[in-house]
């Protein structure tokens, strides 16, 4: 199993703090990876969260080859980070990692959030394209305000590797996974967490159900639902389809991968609406065992289980700081000196939603609506 490391907080913090937290739960990863998602961003990028980030990894010649592109396309570099490489035993370093921020080209910044979505959605895929065959140029994500950040390794000897415990790399939001590999290769696109459009999400588990799903979305004829070399990755496309394509409130994502029981449904005041839910999109039901932790663009983060709780997930912290982990030994090092009393399991039917800034934490209930409240 995969073990998971979310924070959301009001205030910034750095992402050794999640990775401290996946050393706790050591025994659930490999070494095989480790990924980050950093959103809501402080330090040296606090002023520039209007613009689009750039993260990924280049070869020499791939970057040469990003840069021509990127200049071609109108985009103008206004700041890059680079990570401070410290030689770590094991880990094979590659010519350059970076977080870059554009500018938009000319006459885009006038333009609606959702062309510049497209925009750079685009521009992500056809880097990721141009780089695939050789490794030579590979793209995480491309949004504003938003760094991901991957590769093989421990986590902690990671952290040592990318010289996190001193960079200025800060965020409110940030998701980590210690990877245990369940591919035939390791390979940096199957790395967790994965991220379209403002969505993100990490999965601790084994998607059974993985082949409906692709074809299901494949056929939506949206360019972004491509790549799946991990069967988790559907997970984050299937929260941007419900909740961008479909335009629906958040907590359905939870009846549309674990749909309940004809009977369960008709105790519903909805029954009508989540009835047409489970025929509609029934090829986005997932078998499990999954625990799912994710967020939308708003910065609202969630956990959710499929239907046989098969997998460890618990919610807990204080007001403006709250943390979804695999492990409670991970909450105990992510937020020590919270009430614990007030932590909070989610089950079969359950979906725990954390509102931006850690403010507020709920559960919705499938069978009984909004059940839980933590302030």
């Amino acid at each position: 199993m995969c073990r998971l490391s979310a924070i959301t907080a009001k205030d910034y913090f750095s992402p050794v703090e999640n990775i401290l937290t996946l050393e706790t739960m050591k025994e659930g990863h490999d070494g095989s990876g480790m990924g980050l998602i950093l959103k809501d961003l402080g330090g040296e990028f606090e002023s520039l969260k209007d613009k689009p980030v750039l993260s990924g990894i280049c070869s020499d010649a791939g970057l040469a080859a990003l840069n021509r592109y990127m200049d071609a396309a109108g985009f103008t570099l206004v700041h890059t980070w680079t990570p401070k490489i410290k030689p770590v035993r094991g880990i094979t370093a590659r010519d350059n990692y970076f977080a870059r921020v554009y500018d938009y080209p000319k006459g885009i910044n006038d333009l609606s959030l959702d062309k510049k979505e497209a925009l750079l959605l685009k521009t992500r895929l056809t880097l990721r394209k141009m780089g695939e065959s050789d490794e030579s140029i590979i793209v995480f994500s491309f949004y504003p305000d938003v760094v991901t950040l991957k590769e093989v390794g421990d986590p902690l000897e990671l952290c040592e590797f990318f010289g996190l415990d001193d960079s200025t790399l800060k965020a409110k939001i940030i998701f980590a996974q210690g990877r245990q590999n369940t591919n035939y290769a390791i390979n940096l696109y199957a790395c967790h967490p994965f991220f379209i459009q403002g969505f993100g999400s990490m999965t601790n588990g084994e998607n059974t159900a993985f082949v409906p799903i692709r074809e299901f979305l494949a056929s939506r004829g949206f360019p972004g639902y491509i790549g799946y070399n991990s069967d988790s990755e559907v997970f984050t496309h299937i929260l941007h389809y419900a909740a961008r394509g479909l335009n629906y409130p958040l907590h359905y994502y939870k009846d549309i991968i674990t749909p309940l029981k004809p009977t369960e449904i008709d105790k519903r005041p909805d029954k009508a609406f989540v009835g047409h839910l489970k025929k509609s999109l029934r090829p986005l039901c997932i078998d499990g065992p999954n625990c799912v932790i994710g967020f939308a663009p708003d910065g609202t983060c969630f956990m959710v289980q499929d239907s046989k709780k098969l997998r460890p997930g618990v919610v807990g912290g204080k007001k403006g700081k709250i943390s979804l982990v695999s492990e409670e030994c991970g909450l105990n090092r992510a937020v020590p000196d919270r009430d614990a009393n007030k932590d909070i399991f989610p089950m079969r039917y359950d979906m725990v939603i954390v509102s931006p800034g850690a403010e507020e934490v709920k559960v919705w209930n499938q069978l009984q609506g909004w059940t839980t409240t933590m302030n």
